[in-house]
C-alpha cells in the first residue's frame, strides 16, 4: 500500500471534521503517516483492535463500517441472512460504533439486536445465544489504554469466530473500499422500521437468573455472616451488573470506588485500565486501607476480567494473580460440589496452556477431568460447545486462564467478570463463615500440593516494524532452540505452529492443537516456560512457571528462568 498516496485519497474523502482535523494535524509528518497508511489494521479470532484516529491501521468510523460489511457480507452468503446482537463499553467511541454497527447491518437487511446502554462482554456472548443470532459484535477493547478501541466478533455459538469464519469474513472486508460500496440506514428510521431492536429486560434478567444457578452454597446465611466489599469497575461497563448481582446473593455492604464508578472512557484515574496490574487496583486499595472489607475486586472496561485482592493478619492487602484467584476459584467450586453432592459425573474443567499446572492436581483431586487449550477463551467455549453437542454440556464447572478470566456455567462463552465477581464473593462469605479466609485457604493448597510460581513478562514491540521484530525472535528461537535454561535441561519442545513435540532425544510426535505461534519449553525440573507473541497488541509474553519446596525457591528459580529464555531469545 502507498502510505502517501492513501493519505491523500483520505484527506479528499473524510467528512467527519474530527477526523479530517486530525489527518491535516500529521501533514508533512512522514513517519507518522507511514504508521497509519502502511497497511489495514489487522482482523481476526479476536477482531480488530487499535488506536482511535484517522488512517487505515486506526480504529474509526470508517474501520468499522468496512468491517461490517464484511460481516453483513459473510452473514447474508453463508447463513441466508439473519441476525447479529451488539453491544459496547465505556470506551471514547464505543457507542457511535455499535450504532454504526447496527446501521450497517440493516441496511444489508439482517437484523440488529443493540443493547440500550453499555453491557459488559459476557451479556454480548449470552444474547447472542439467547436470541439465536448468527453473530456478535463488542465495541471495547478490553482493558487497553484510552485511546485504543477495538471490534469483537462471535460467532452463533457465543464464542469468539474461530479462525476459520474470522478469514472467511476477513476475504469480505477486503473487497470493500472503506469510502464506497458500504451500505448504511439510517439509524432511528431502522428502529422504526424492525430492523434495529434494542435487547430488552427479559434477557438481562435471564442471565442474571442463570448466573444464580452458578452459586456453589446458596444456602449459605449471606446476611448474618454478611461480608464487606469493595469494588471499581475502573469506569466500565461491570458496574450495574455485578452491583445488581451482589445484591441479588445478598451482598448489602457494596462500597464502590467513587472516582471510578461512571463510565468514562478517559479513565482518568488509570490510565491502563487492567485489574491485572498494581496502577489499576491503586485507589480501590487505598480505599480499603479506610474500609477494611473482607474483599476488593476489580472488573476492567467491558467486564469480563477480574482482580481481587484480600486482608491479611496485619491489615494490608495481598493481590492475588490470575492463576491464584483461578485455582482459589476452582478448588471452591470442586470442593463445594463434592461436599453437596452436585458435581457432575465426568465432570470437565478446562484451563489455558499458560495457565497454571496446579489446576490440573487440584481437579484430579477430586476426580475432575483438566483439558489445557490454547491461549484465548474461545478455545475454553469451543470445549464447552463439544460437550454440548454431545448433550453434556452440564459437565463443565470451570474455565479459566491466567489473565484474570474466569467462567461458570455453559450459558455464556467468553470470560465473565460477573460470574467471577460472585464467586470470589460467595467463596469469601463461605469460609469466614468456617473461621477462615481465602488467603489461608489459598496458602493452605500450596502446602499440600506444592509452591507453584508463575511470572509473565511482557516485552513491547511498538512501531510499524514491532510485527516482523516479534516474528524474528520466534525464528531466532526456531532455529537455535535452547537446550537448557537456568541450568536445567530442555527436556520436552512443543512448538504448536509446526504441531510438533519434540523429545530430548530428537524424537518428533504431532501435537493436535490448532496452529498458533507458540513455544514451550519443559525442563528437567518440571518448571515451564512458554515464548508467545500476543495476539492483540505489540508486545511478546514470556509465561514462566516454577515449582519449588517453598515459596522463595520458586520466586527465585522463576526470575532465573526469565533470565535465561531473555538471553536465548536475544531480548
Amino acid at each position: 500500500m502507498d502510505a502517501f498516496a492513501e493519505y491523500r485519497r483520505w484527506l479528499e474523502n473524510v467528512k467527519e471534521v474530527g477526523l479530517l482535523e486530525d489527518l491535516k494535524g500529521i501533514e508533512g509528518n512522514d513517519e507518522e503517516i507511514r504508521g497509519r497508511f502502511s497497511q489495514h489494521l489487522s482482523f481476526g479470532t479476536a477482531g480488530m483492535r487499535g488506536i482511535l484516529a484517522a488512517g487505515t491501521d486506526r480504529m474509526n468510523i470508517y474501520s468499522v463500517g468496512r468491517a461490517t460489511q464484511g460481516l453483513a457480507d459473510y452473514i447474508n452468503e453463508v447463513f441466508g441472512g439473519g441476525s447479529v446482537a451488539v453491544s459496547y463499553d465505556s470506551r471514547i467511541m464505543s457507542e457511535e460504533f455499535a450504532r454504526e454497527t447496527a446501521s450497517i447491518l440493516a441496511a444489508n437487511g439482517i437484523k440488529a439486536y443493540i443493547y440500550s446502554r453499555l453491557m459488559p462482554v459476557p451479556m454480548l456472548s449470552y444474547a447472542v445465544r439467547y436470541l439465536k443470532c448468527q453473530a456478535g459484535v463488542m465495541i471495547t477493547a478490553s482493558h487497553n489504554p484510552s485511546q485504543y478501541n477495538g471490534y469483537k466478533v462471535y460467532g452463533s455459538d457465543g464464542c469468539q469466530m474461530t479462525d476459520d469464519d474470522a478469514n472467511a469474513v476477513l476475504r469480505r472486508i477486503e473487497k470493500h473500499d472503506y469510502f464506497s460500496g458500504i451500505k448504511n440506514a439510517d439509524f432511528d428510521k431502522a428502529v422504526a422500521d424492525g430492523l434495529i431492536e434494542y435487547i430488552g429486560k427479559k434477557v438481562c434478567e435471564s442471565y442474571y437468573s442463570d448466573l444464580m444457578t452458578c452459586r456453589v452454597n446458596p444456602e449459605i446465611p449471606l446476611r448474618k455472616n454478611n461480608i464487606s466489599v469493595v469494588y471499581t469497575p475502573l469506569n466500565g461497563a461491570g458496574n450495574e451488573p455485578v452491583r445488581r448481582v451482589l445484591e441479588m446473593c445478598g451482598y448489602t455492604k457494596v462500597t464502590v470506588v467513587p472516582e471510578q464508578e461512571m463510565p468514562d472512557g478517559n479513565f482518568p484515574t488509570c490510565p491502563y485500565p487492567n485489574p491485572e496490574t498494581e496502577e489499576a487496583r491503586k485507589l480501590g486499595l487505598e480505599l480499603c486501607s479506610q474500609v477494611k472489607p473482607d474483599i476488593f475486586i476489580a472488573t476492567d472496561p467491558d467486564a469480563d476480567r477480574v482482580g481481587v485482592a484480600f486482608p491479611e493478619k496485619d491489615g494490608s492487602f495481598r493481590s492475588l494473580t490470575g492463576n491464584e484467584a483461578g485455582i482459589l476459584m476452582l478448588d471452591y467450586v470442586l470442593r463445594g460440589a463434592s461436599e453437596n453432592g452436585t458435581l457432575p459425573e465426568n465432570a470437565v474443567a478446562v484451563r489455558s496452556i499458560v495457565s497454571s499446572s496446579m489446576a490440573d492436581e487440584i481437579a484430579a483431586n477430586y476426580g475432575v477431568e483438566m483439558r489445557v487449550v490454547l491461549t484465548g477463551f474461545k478455545y475454553i467455549g469451543e470445549q464447552i460447545l463439544l460437550l454440548e453437542q454431545a448433550g453434556e454440556q452440564d459437565r463443565f464447572v470451570f474455565g479459566f486462564e491466567e489473565s484474570c478470566g474466569y467462567l461458570g456455567g455453559s450459558f455464556v462463552r467468553d470470560k465473565d467478570g460477573v460470574y467471577a465477581s460472585m464467586i470470589l464473593c460467595e467463596l469469601t462469605s463461605y469460609y469466614k463463615s468456617k473461621k477462615t479466609t481465602p488467603l489461608e485457604v489459598l496458602d493452605s493448597l500450596y502446602e499440600k500440593y506444592g509452591f507453584y510460581r508463575h511470572k509473565v513478562a511482557n516485552i513491547a514491540f511498538p512501531g510499524a516494524d514491532g510485527s516482523a521484530e516479534m516474528k524474528a525472535v520466534t525464528e531466532r528461537l526456531r532455529k537455535d532452540p535452547p537446550r537448557e535454561l537456568a541450568g536445567f535441561r530442555v527436556t520436552e519442545t512443543d512448538d504448536i505452529m509446526k504441531h510438533e513435540h519434540t523429545a530430548e532425544d530428537g524424537t518428533v510426535t504431532h501435537i493436535d492443537l490448532p496452529t498458533s505461534d507458540v513455544l514451550l519449553y519443559t525442563l528437567e525440573n518440571g518448571a515451564k516456560v512458554i515464548v508467545r507473541p500476543s495476539g492483540t497488541e505489540p508486545k511478546m509474553k514470556l509465561y514462566i512457571s516454577a515449582k519449588e519446596d517453598s515459596a522463595e525457591k520458586s520466586d527465585a528459580l522463576a526470575e532465573e528462568l526469565e533470565s535465561s529464555i531473555r538471553a536465548a531469545a536475544g531480548l
